[in-house]
């Protein structure tokens, strides 16, 4: 599913190399839930950026579901992602002029989607347990509401790669935990892969990999 490799990135900062991603390796199957964990520029959502083919790697390969990412140009490479992957991150960044279900249908108006994709956003906004907030606006949703909606947003396009930073880094603890069973229903659920970044160690913990990052080297977790 997600295979990386010898990956690295740096940066020029006053004449001296800054080593973001410092030889990275690893591997997920389809349905695994990886957590990375590490302090503010350790690296994850340096890594983060280059995994979802945002950022382009100075060496290494990332290969997603058999196809090398950078290998593409930059069209085929944005079609890769909007049909394989989706973003969730600390911010819902939910357009305020659209109701909860037109932000869900949002992303399908860059891209081919199969099936009938108002009638999936309603089922994924029911999933998320805000049905009767489908035709509410972002300034009439909560905090943790308009989250949901970003989430629920990120399925549209039945991705098998979620790359999630700080996905509850502004959440109360209770909406965190609810955040937190949603990720694991629909990892579950759906086989969807999640690798998430955060500062969190309980959510962290919730994964089946796991791994801390330091100054731009990842280190593999093996105790509870």
């Amino acid at each position: 599913m997600i295979e990386v490799k010898d990956l690295a990135k740096n940066y020029a900062i006053d004449e001296q190399t800054l080593k973001a991603v410092d030889n990275v390796s690893f591997t997920a199957e389809k349905g695994d839930m990886i957590s990375i964990i590490g302090h503010s520029g350790s690296g994850k959502t340096t890594l983060l950026s280059l995994i979802g083919g945002l950022t382009k790697p100075d060496a290494g390969s990332i290969m997603i579901s058999g196809t090398d990412i950078w290998s593409l140009d930059d069209n085929s490479r944005s079609r890769f992602r909007n049909q394989h992957m989706s973003f969730i991150y600390q911010f819902s960044s939910l357009i305020p002029t659209l109701t909860a279900l037109e932000n869900i249908l949002l992303p399908t108006a860059f891209g081919d989607f199969p099936g009938d994709a108002a009638e999936y956003a309603k089922e994924l906004i029911d999933i998320v347990g805000l049905k009767d907030k489908t035709n509410a606006y972002p300034a009439h949703l909560s905090g943790g509401q308009q989250r949901r909606i970003a989430i629920a947003r990120a399925f549209i396009n039945r991705p098998a790669v979620i790359l999630a930073d700080e996905p509850t880094g502004d959440l109360d603890e209770e909406t965190e935990r609810e955040i937190i069973r949603l990720f694991q229903r629909i990892n579950e659920e759906r086989k969807t892969t999640f690798v998430i970044v955060t500062h969190n160690h309980e959510i962290a913990n919730q994964a089946k990999t796991r791994f801390r990052m330091s100054s731009g080297i990842l280190h593999a977790i093996t105790e509870r």
